[in-house]
């Protein structure tokens, strides 16, 4: 128990030192107006912090070490998203991290009981369609986004969750098979087939195709998870069958991919600088500019281009905070994810579930990583917990929760339905 309380203790001190270097260094070296701004900032950072370390303590975990670093990347963001072009407050990244974090434990208490969680599977579809409803119709021609006065709302966002619960599964369910022609096969793959299908032709249709890597890599990793379960004989017709499906469909979707898309796999950024390079080249040079250590907190140029706070969000800290820095900030959130590699989940639906969200958050990441970097092309998605944007940092604090959860899961019988009779 005191050894406990003593790393829940080191844990503490490690985060608040952490944001008072930040602090400190944006005092010395940021581009400050007036001294009450970096007051301000200094106090909503460091009350947050004591704000969740009480939080944390009102919920039973076996772990806290996913609350630690969500609570220390958070607010790294709020610091960088609040010194880009000048030292300042930005109330709106910050509430809309306090919102994330609320919803980190919405979704740790909701999927603690994988068993109770199975039971729910049939209105996870239902709320994964309805959402696919409301963007077809409320988010006005081929959009994405809901426009409710200043505020914009990405309905496609709050899927990526629901979608990994979809794709979780358990051992039970997958020996569940039925015999279709010269195939086993379980019914409920068929259905998420069918979902990742329809999820596709959505993003199509609403000229999103950027974010669709990111819901095939949660599919892959579910599809994997549930033809590779322990104890099972491995299906390989299964497999080469899953594989050409997945290679014709690739090749289609390269031939008649809309013609936005056709640019950006061949565009030229150098040449083009004005046009589909626009931001990716500019990108680079802010990389190039902040060298290691960045030019001080503020001091940059790239909150000029569009789209600095999210889509390149990577090049701004880089520009500011340097290099070294911006690859630190990647590397926190790849640790968060490898928690439950360290402690493995003790429910095999929890397995998958956390399979699914370290794929979403891997890919996240590298999609916007490397499109900046013009390593691949440019996708114009965000970087979790990083980017500014109140629907992706929402979704992504609920998928936090799922790793707490798994991290900490509550193991009950689902209750026994009585017979009227």
């Amino acid at each position: 128990m005191y050894i406990n309380i003593f790393l829940y203790l080191i844990s503490c001190i490690f985060v608040l030192l952490t944001h008072s270097a930040m602090l400190l260094n944006v005092y010395l070296h940021g581009n400050t107006e007036s001294l009450t701004n970096v007051i301000v900032l200094a106090t909503a950072v460091i009350l947050l912090d004591f704000t969740w370390f009480i939080v944390m303590r009102l919920f039973r975990q076996r772990s806290f070490a996913i609350d630690f670093l969500l609570i220390l990347i958070l607010n790294m963001s709020v610091i960088f998203q609040s010194c880009f072009g000048g030292v300042h407050l930005s109330v709106k990244h910050y509430i809309t991290c306090i919102v994330s974090l609320v919803a980190s434990k919405v979704g740790f208490v909701l999927c603690r009981n994988h068993k109770w969680l199975q039971m729910q599977k049939k209105y996870v579809y239902m709320a994964i369609g309805i959402l696919m409803v409301i963007i077809l119709t409320l988010t006005g021609s081929r959009s994405m986004w809901i426009e409710i006065g200043s505020i914009s709302i990405q309905p496609s966002e709050f899927i990526k969750p629901l979608f990994v619960l979809a794709c979780a599964t358990s051992v039970a369910e997958q020996q569940n098979k039925r015999k279709i022609a010269c195939f086993f096969v379980v019914y409920e793959n068929f259905a998420l087939y069918g979902l990742i299908m329809a999820i596709c032709l959505l993003q199509w249709w609403c000229r999103d195709l950027g974010s669709l890597p990111t819901f095939m890599g949660i599919f892959a990793s579910g599809f994997f998870v549930r033809i590779c379960y322990p104890k099972a004989k491995f299906s390989k017709k299964t497999l080469i069958t899953a594989g050409v499906i997945l290679l014709i469909a690739v090749i289609i979707a390269l031939k008649f991919a809309p013609v936005y898309v056709q640019e950006r796999l061949h565009a030229d950024i150098w040449n083009d600088r004005s046009g589909s390079g626009w931001q990716q080249s500019h990108a680079l040079i802010a990389i190039a500019d902040g060298g290691w250590f960045g030019k001080g907190a503020g001091n940059g140029s790239l909150h000029e281009v569009f789209a600095y706070e999210n889509d390149i969000v990577f090049a701004t800290i880089s520009e500011e905070w340097g290099l070294i820095f911006a690859l630190v900030v990647i590397f926190t959130i790849i640790i968060l994810v490898s928690i439950p590699l360290i402690n493995p989940p003790r429910s095999y639906y929890h397995a998958t579930m956390t399979a699914g969200v370290c794929a979403y958050f891997i890919m996240q990441m590298s999609l916007n990583i490397f499109g900046s970097c013009n390593l691949i092309p440019f996708t114009g998605v965000t970087i979790p917990f990083i980017s500014a944007g109140g629907s992706s940092m929402i979704a992504s604090g609920l998928m936090a929760g799922m790793l707490m959860a798994s991290q900490s899961p509550e193991i009950k019988n689902p209750p026994v339905r009585r017979s009227t009779q």
